[in-house]
């Protein structure tokens, strides 16, 4: 975990790892393009990420219109970006364990180009107040109001995150809304900021496709020569970060033999599984996110 008070050391491959994140996700806004294949979009994005000197931190989070959260291209995916459509795409890289989180909105209508304007000016002006020892309640009253304002909702249960070493979501949570009885106040430490807004009802709800998992622990259990195989490759890899299928295809030499390694390993609870998160009323969502740091009397935003 990131100590109580950031080194320099830690301080810089976080800002690292935040450079890095920012060149690639606007190349990925400029690359994606109605009739683009999404694997395409997310093997471009994560083949980056390792060129400029980082890792993956999660695999590439690309939603389209009410997909919110939590989808990533299986191998050979025939999804391709629909026309008219709001894509939004979600960036994780890591440098030595150290995290940067980002995420940007892009509309291929102008019927929806409001909606993305309102997550993107909800993040700058919960930036723009954002200072050590803030309330968190305050952080999230500021998004509400600007998203409301521009006649659209806050996505409310999805929120921004604390973030620690090798740990995207270490535990403290982040709400995009006023929750009036969240008292915690914003100490030092890296943290996502990260506003949802929505045609919809401006709630989420899970379905049962899963396209990205983490591993659990490394308690040992009785595994077959491929699961032990496929579990130490991950471990060594990514320790409990995210991973997706895409990642070991080519360790197995076959999609359906990964597949069914990581279905049988997630019906064990060897593996956790994220759901794809959708609006629950169907209502579109865009999504703009930077990572932070709280730093003695600085607030860094390192992927900006």
């Amino acid at each position: 975990m990131l100590s109580t008070l950031l080194s320099d050391e830690e301080v810089e491959k976080l800002i690292k790892a935040g450079q890095i994140a920012r060149v690639v996700r606007e190349e990925a806004i400029r690359r994606a393009k109605p009739g683009m294949k999404v694997v395409k979009l997310a093997e471009h994005i994560e083949n980056r990420i390792t060129e400029l000197g980082g890792k993956p931190a999660f695999p590439v989070n690309i939603g389209i219109n009410d997909v919110a959260a939590h989808y990533t291209p299986l191998t050979n995916d025939p999804t391709v970006i629909p026309e008219h459509s709001v894509l939004k795409i979600d960036i994780g890289v890591h440098v030595d364990g150290y995290i940067a989180d980002t995420a940007a909105s892009v509309s291929f209508s102008p019927i929806y180009d409001g909606l993305v304007e309102a997550a993107r000016k909800a993040l700058e002006r919960a930036l723009e107040v954002i200072k050590p020892g803030i309330r968190i309640s305050e952080i999230g009253k500021v998004i509400d109001e600007t998203i409301k304002s521009m006649g659209y909702k806050t996505v409310k249960n999805l929120s921004g995150h604390s973030i620690d070493r090798f740990s995207i979501h270490s535990g403290r949570s982040i709400p995009n809304y006023h929750e009036i009885f969240n008292r915690a106040r914003l100490v030092e430490g890296a943290y996502a900021i990260e506003p949802f807004a929505s045609t919809g009802i401006g709630f989420v709800r899970s379905i049962p496709s899963i396209t990205i998992y983490s591993l659990r622990s490394i308690a040992k259990k009785r595994l077959s020569s491929t699961e032990k195989k496929l579990v130490d490759s991950i471990w060594s890899e990514r320790r409990t970060l995210p991973f997706c299928e895409r990642w070991y295809t080519d360790v197995f030499g076959s999609v359906e033999e990964v597949r069914s390694i990581i279905r049988s390993l997630h019906r064990r609870k060897v593996l956790q599984g994220y759901p794809i998160l959708v609006e629950r009323s169907r209502g579109y969502v865009s999504q703009f996110e930077h990572t932070i740091i709280v730093w003695g009397k600085d607030v860094i935003v390192t992927t900006m």
